[in-house]
């Protein structure tokens, strides 16, 4: 499987440990996105992986690609251009502290991408997917209409085309992801989307549970995901369910629903957090893998589980192989010393 995403490459930089912005004298310097972490997940599960993004040709930019190189992603489609490298501060939260993210990425090299930049047809020759965010949607109208050309091209060379909502209340509003995402998902093969962001980008959301409980049942998430396909015409739906109970404790799930068969649910993790960024990316990656590799069941339990291993390491990048990812999913997942 050969599978291309499209997206902006960011600098991230973190306090040490669980320190406060203001505390901090020094940050952890490290690289992510959306998109390019789905692709180095892809990369160490033996996809052709391949990102298309701009970055800008200094030294910084250069040690950004270089992050994704590293790992096995290709970036020859990575246009250069541009003075800086789009940034986001995270403040890692704790208990009832909860994580910070301050972005820093208006004038990036990015954000002045727009169509005729990249060469689609060669980007996307052999590709079987075409993967990408709402979070480039966001972004302007310059990438916006970059990736519309992107879309399109895919269609034209018969890759599946798929999304991952990823609403950010920090880049647009409601009204605005709404009147953009709806057109522009509109007959995607996959969509994936946390427990909001299908209200947030298309106006449907699932129902609240009964008896004084918010918390969707899984009987609602599964006429959501099956709402979602009927009305936009995606061929797959895949949910990530997470339930908050603090910073460091959440409940981790997903559900597939592919065309012709019912909603499947993964187990449920209860995961210990180490870094939550980068676990949305790792369970679209793990659906784009496990639908590769299997039916709805197997990438509904390959991408919680993908999913749940990337929140228990630092960094946006997953580290996981597939054996790795199979025994947690399909096995005890206790946590004991592997000797």
């Amino acid at each position: 499987m050969k599978v291309v995403t499209f997206g902006e490459l960011l600098l991230r930089l973190s306090p040490p440990g669980f320190q406060r912005f203001v505390q901090a004298s020094a940050f952890d310097v490290s690289f992510g996105g959306a998109e390019a972490n789905v692709a180095v997940a892809l990369a160490q599960w033996g996809v052709d992986a391949v990102f298309v993004s701009k970055a800008p040709a200094h030294e910084i930019g250069e040690a950004a690609v270089g992050a994704l190189r590293r790992y096995g992603v290709g970036v020859q489609h990575v246009a250069r251009g541009g003075e800086r490298l789009g940034a986001y501060f995270l403040e890692h939260g704790a208990s009832q502290r909860s994580p910070k993210v301050i972005y820093d990425r208006a004038g990036s090299a990015f954000a002045s991408i727009g169509p005729g930049e990249i060469d689609w047809a060669a980007a996307l020759e052999g590709a079987d997917v075409f993967h990408w965010t709402g979070i480039t949607a966001a972004l302007g109208e310059r990438p916006r209409a970059a990736l519309a050309e992107g879309i399109a091209a895919a269609r034209a060379a018969g890759a599946r085309v798929s999304v991952d909502l990823n609403y950010r209340a920090k880049l647009w509003s409601v009204e605005q992801a709404r009147a953009v995402m709806r057109p522009l998902v509109a007959g995607a093969d996959v969509c994936i989307a946390g427990r909001e962001d299908a209200d947030h980008c298309l106006g449907l959301a699932a129902e609240p549970g009964g008896e004084g409980s918010d918390a969707p049942s899984e009987a609602a998430y599964g006429r959501l995901a099956e709402r979602l396909r009927a009305e936009f015409g995606f061929g797959t739906v895949a949910l990530s369910l997470r339930e908050s109970f603090s910073a460091s404790r959440h409940g981790w799930s997903g559900l597939v629903c592919a065309q012709g068969a019912a909603p499947v649910r993964s187990r449920r993790y209860e995961i210990a957090l180490v870094d939550r960024v980068g676990g949305g990316d790792a369970f679209a990656a793990g659906v784009l893998y496990g639908l590769h590799a299997g039916d709805a069941s197997y990438a509904a339990e390959f991408a919680a589980a993908a999913s749940c291993l990337q929140q228990t390491v630092p960094g946006d990048f997953s580290h996981s192989n597939v054996d790795e990812v199979e025994r947690l999913a399909f096995g005890a997942g206790s946590g004991r010393v592997e000797r």
